[in-house]
């Protein structure tokens, strides 16, 4: 199952995605979109647009989304961060502070991809396990280990 839910180009995501009931929804400041979506086994997938900044309001429809289609519980997140070009404190502390998060992978290729990461996994809370990795493959497999908490 894959379940796209990214904002469109009106900087909102459609109305009947997940998330959709959020009140600040929009994509990045270039009108890029922030692709969530369900992967098989239960691990929900954030892709953030390369060339980017991702900013706070951007983080929190994300955040919107992956915890309407976590529905309540608490699951793996992949957070694929390929080629972005930063991002903010802001943004910073709402992945940080992910309720709906039982584990966080950060999926990058670059030597920046890898300062990024560890700049958003600086932060995380230490009861979310989280690390870095350039293959989503080996991410996926690390947090099958995840996928069956409640």
């Amino acid at each position: 199952m894959s379940v796209e839910a990214p904002a469109g180009p009106g900087k909102r995501v459609p109305e009947d995605a997940p998330g959709a009931d959020s009140p600040d929804l929009t994509t990045t400041t270039s009108g890029a979109p922030i692709g969530v979506r369900m992967l098989d086994g239960g691990i929900i997938e954030v892709a953030l647009p390369a060339n980017e900044e991702i900013d706070g309001p951007e983080a929190r429809v994300a955040g919107a989304t992956v915890r309407a289609m976590a529905g309540g519980r608490r699951m793996p997140v992949m957070l694929v961060i390929t080629g972005v070009v930063g991002v903010s404190v802001e943004a910073r502390q709402v992945y940080a502070g992910s309720i709906a998060a039982s584990a966080f992978a950060l999926v990058g290729e670059s030597p920046v991809d890898r300062v990024i990461a560890h700049y958003l996994l600086r932060s995380k809370t230490e009861t979310i396990p989280a690390q870095f990795f350039t293959s989503e493959a080996e991410a996926i497999e690390w947090l099958g280990q995840y996928t069956s908490e409640d």
